[in-house]
């Protein structure tokens, strides 16, 4: 890790001329990028600290909740109004990492970092959740554009997320033996028009992405079966000494089936599976 200034703004203001300065990097929580800057991923000249600036609210909005980015993912999984109006999200937040990761690591460090695993994208690309920044609202789908990239602009700091409500919500991954992250995860929902919507996180370099073949699929019935003969594309899927891409194509497979079929069960809708055993349910 190289030598580099710290800063604490005492504004959003501040903040965002600090972060537009060549080099400089927000810091969060730091859960992500502390351990980048450790593992040489990221170099940056200073790190500008907003922590204690970004809003850290979870509020009911018609037929949405808005989110906060400062809040830690803990104080994200501990909520009423989640665990009452979409509590699949409130489940997913409850398995993010370890308990010191969900009690440093915040909404907006997570989807800035769009991390190939990370559970968040996932569950906004399938809830068509909006980003709010201090410049603009920027839809899911715009939002992730890229391995470990996002269409923020220099200085551009997300400050809270929508997620509409949806008729129906699961989430089902599969633990990276090792690192525990998701090997492959999916999220899958009926939205509040009806239409169903799959993310898949951990499977592609790129990061989340919509599964469109699966949602076709769905379409006219949102039952398991109707997945039986669809296999994800294996273009552009990662490869590494637990899973090739072919092994990655069959377990989304298997998990989206899983999701559809959570979805329509009593209780929040999230299952962690490890070496086909399911480490917990909730």
């Amino acid at each position: 890790m190289r030598d580099f200034s710290y800063r604490r703004p005492g504004s959003l203001d501040e903040a965002q001329r600090l972060a537009s300065e060549d080099g400089a990097m927000l810091l969060a929580g730091g859960q992500t990028l502390l351990r980048d800057m450790k593992l040489g991923l990221h170099l940056p000249a200073s790190l500008v600290d907003i922590a204690g600036l970004i809003p850290r609210h979870i509020e009911l909005r018609e037929k949405a909740i808005s989110i906060g980015a400062g809040l830690t993912h803990a104080e994200v999984a501990q909520s009423p109004v989640l665990h009452r109006h979409l509590p699949a999200l409130a489940a997913l937040v409850g398995h993010i990492g370890d308990p010191a990761v969900r009690h440093r690591g915040t909404l907006g460090g997570a989807v800035a970092a769009n991390e190939p695993a990370g559970d968040y994208p996932a569950a906004c690309l399938a809830l068509d959740a909006t980003m709010h920044t201090t410049k603009r609202e920027i839809r899911s789908a715009e939002f992730f554009v890229g391995e470990r990239q996002t269409s923020l602009e220099p200085g551009e700091i997300v400050t809270s997320v929508t997620f509409p409500l949806a008729l129906r919500a699961s989430y089902v991954k599969f633990l990276n033996p090792a690192a525990r992250y998701a090997m492959v995860g999916v999220f899958a929902a009926v939205i509040r028009d009806g239409s169903p919507r799959v993310a898949v996180t951990g499977a592609r370099v790129a990061g989340a992405c919509r599964w469109h073949e699966a949602e076709t699929a769905l379409a006219a019935s949102f039952v398991s079966e109707r997945l039986s003969s669809i296999r994800l594309s294996t273009a552009g899927l990662a490869e590494d000494f637990f899973a090739d891409a072919d092994y990655r194509a069959h377990l989304a497979g298997v998990l989206a089936r899983r999701a559809v079929a959570l979805a329509d069960r009593a209780g929040p809708g999230v299952l962690v599976l490890s070496h086909g055993s399911a480490i917990t349910q909730s």
